[in-house]
């Protein structure tokens, strides 16, 4: 059975407006980004999503440079004029400014504006790390900022490492009514034996906190490819400690595109969930994203 599929993580870009995609290359996760570095406007993503069934998607913010937060809400606001997409809008602001709420009023006042994407995540490897530091959500300047983004009833699409468990818990704990979405299902990027259990721990520690979705997404970035049993076990491990109603899917298109086709990645997710019920199977594709997002 096939149904329509709403793409909860995705970008769109104006290489001129990137930081990371300007001059040189630079040395970034997801390796050699030379293929993807250049314009990546609306028309592309829809062409590249048109013939899967995709008919919603979902922009998450992607790195301009951190002035320029308000021309990113701005360009995603053209697109959306002009095409029909994407139908929701994840913004970034920085939560450790003094003036995050006047920011954050800036960017509420467009419609798409569903909520905030601030990295959180740290790491002993510097090439992993967005944050300056493990702890900086204990942050006063931080809570007191959330506690105003909290009252705007925003969703927090939150990006952390397993080594942070503890102050994410503090998080969730802080702000039981603001919905978190977990980015790219907890970022599973140590695959030997102790890497595994250390993500297992991770995800089974979060899932008595209600108010934590999971993004079944990104999962290319630290293996750089597309591996079919790879996200089929992330899916299963998933499954195990969240219903379906708490999961939902993202392509993080263009950056999978670097190692494969849309197709590829949506037949890979598909195969994944192929022997659990159409009602998960629409809940993780459509309608756990469909209710977060409010599209």
């Amino acid at each position: 059975m096939r149904f329509p599929i709403i793409d909860s993580h995705h970008h769109i870009w104006k290489q001129s407006d990137l930081d990371w995609l300007q001059g040189e290359i630079q040395p970034r996760i997801f390796g050699d980004y030379t293929s993807i570095k250049k314009d990546y406007l609306i028309d592309d993503f829809i062409e590249d999503v048109v013939n899967f069934g995709v008919e919603q998607s979902v922009y998450i913010q992607c790195n301009w440079p951190i002035d320029k937060y308000y021309e990113e809400a701005k360009f995603v606001d053209d697109s959306f004029n002009n095409s029909g997409w994407p139908n929701a809008f994840i913004g970034y602001c920085n939560l450790l400014d003094p003036n995050a709420p006047e920011m954050l009023d800036k960017l509420f006042d467009y419609p798409l504006t569903r909520g905030i994407r601030m990295q959180l995540h740290w790491h002993e490897r510097e090439l992993y790390s967005f944050a300056s530091a493990p702890d900086i959500m204990e942050d006063s300047i931080f809570n007191n900022n959330f506690e105003y983004l909290a009252k705007k009833d925003s969703i927090f699409e939150l990006q952390v490492f397993q080594s942070q468990l503890s102050h994410t818990k503090n998080l969730l704990k802080r702000f039981p009514e603001t919905t978190f979405v977990l980015q790219h299902a907890g970022m599973p990027h140590d695959l030997s034996n102790t890497g595994w259990a250390e993500w297992n721990i991770f995800m089974e520690s979060l899932a008595e906190y209600k108010n934590l979705f999971i993004k079944l997404s990104g999962l290319g970035t630290f293996i750089n490819k597309n591996d079919p049993e790879f996200i089929s076990n992330i899916v299963q491990k998933v499954l195990a400690n969240y219903p379906s109603d708490r999961c939902l899917f993202g392509s993080n298109f263009p950056i999978e595109k670097i190692w494969c086709n849309y197709g590829d990645l949506i037949n890979a997710f598909r195969m994944a969930t192929r022997n659990i019920p159409i009602t998960d199977q629409k809940n993780i594709f459509h309608d756990t994203a469909s209710k977060v997002y409010g599209i």
